[in-house]
C-alpha cells in the first residue's frame, strides 16, 4: 500500500506538472469523452490502458463480470452510467468489455463460492443467460475452457441487457450509437471484437476493419408503417 500511496504523491509532483495544459482544458471546458467502456473490476484489467486514453478520453465503469442489468425503474450504478454517459455526455461508442480468467464467471460454477457472497450472487442473475447459453450449447467443455466460453457469452449477453436502456434504444434507432463487444486475453496480450454480422469474436487488427456488435445506422421499424401510408 505505501508503494500505492508514494505514486499519488508522484502524480502531484511529477504526471499532473507534465500534463498542465490538458488538465487545464478539461477544468475549463468539461469533459467529452470519445466513448464509455464497461469493464470487468478485475485489477488485471486497465481501461485505460487498454484504449491507451488520454485523461478526459473514456468514461468507464466497472463492475464485477462486466454486467449492465437489463433497465428497469429501480435506480441503480450501471443504469445511471449509462444514461449519464449517452443523454449527458453525447457519447456515441458503447463498449461492454469482458476478460479471460474472470473471477466473476468462474462463481457461476462454483456454488460453494456463491454461498459465502450472497450480494455476488445476485448480482450474477444478470449473467444466467449466458450460463444456461454454455450448459446446452457447450456442454463438453470444462475448466479454464468452460470459464473462457462463459465470459465471451456474456458479453453477448450484456450487450443485449444494454440495449434495454432507452436512451441506448433510441439512440440505436436514430443512427447515433454503436455497441461494441471486446474480450481481452491477459494471458496473450491480444483482444478480441465482437462482429454482430456473424456473432464470432475476432482478432483486433490495424489491417482489418475493426470488428462491431451493433454497428451505427437508423432503426427505425415504423418506417414500415410510412411507407404503406404513402403508397
Amino acid at each position: 500500500m505505501n508503494d500505492l500511496l508514494g505514486r499519488a504523491y508522484k502524480f502531484e509532483q511529477e504526471v499532473f506538472p507534465s500534463q498542465l495544459s490538458l488538465y487545464n482544458k478539461l477544468a475549463r471546458h468539461g469533459q467529452k469523452p470519445k466513448a464509455l467502456m464497461i469493464s470487468c473490476s478485475d485489477s488485471r484489467i486497465v481501461p485505460e490502458q487498454i484504449m491507451q486514453a488520454e485523461p478526459g478520453e473514456l468514461f468507464v465503469c466497472r463492475n464485477a463480470g462486466n454486467i449492465v442489468p437489463p433497465y428497469s425503474q429501480a435506480n441503480g450504478g450501471v443504469s445511471s452510467t449509462v444514461e449519464f454517459a449517452v443523454a449527458g455526455l453525447g457519447v456515441r461508442d458503447i463498449i461492454v468489455c469482458g476478460h479471460s480468467d474472470c473471477g466473476a464467471m468462474k462463481c457461476l460454477f462454483d456454488q460453494v463460492d456463491l454461498a459465502r457472497m450472497p450480494n455476488v450472487a445476485a448480482w450474477l442473475r444478470h449473467a444466467h443467460s449466458a450460463q444456461q447459453v454454455v450448459n446446452d450449447c457447450y456442454p463438453h467443455l470444462e475448466g479454464a475452457e468452460q470459464v473462457r466460453a462463459v465470459a465471451l457469452e456474456n458479453i453477448v449477453s450484456q450487450i443485449a441487457h444494454l440495449r434495454t436502456h432507452p436512451s441506448v434504444a433510441a439512440g440505436i434507432a436514430l443512427g447515433e450509437i454503436s455497441l461494441h463487444g471486446w474480450f481481452v486475453d491477459i494471458h496473450a496480450g491480444t483482444i478480441l471484437g465482437l462482429d454482430g454480422s456473424t456473432g464470432r469474436f475476432t482478432p483486433l487488427r490495424e489491417e482489418r476493419f475493426l470488428p462491431i456488435a451493433v454497428p451505427r445506422g437508423p432503426r427505425m421499424a415504423a418506417d414500415f408503417f410510412r411507407l404503406e401510408a404513402a403508397e
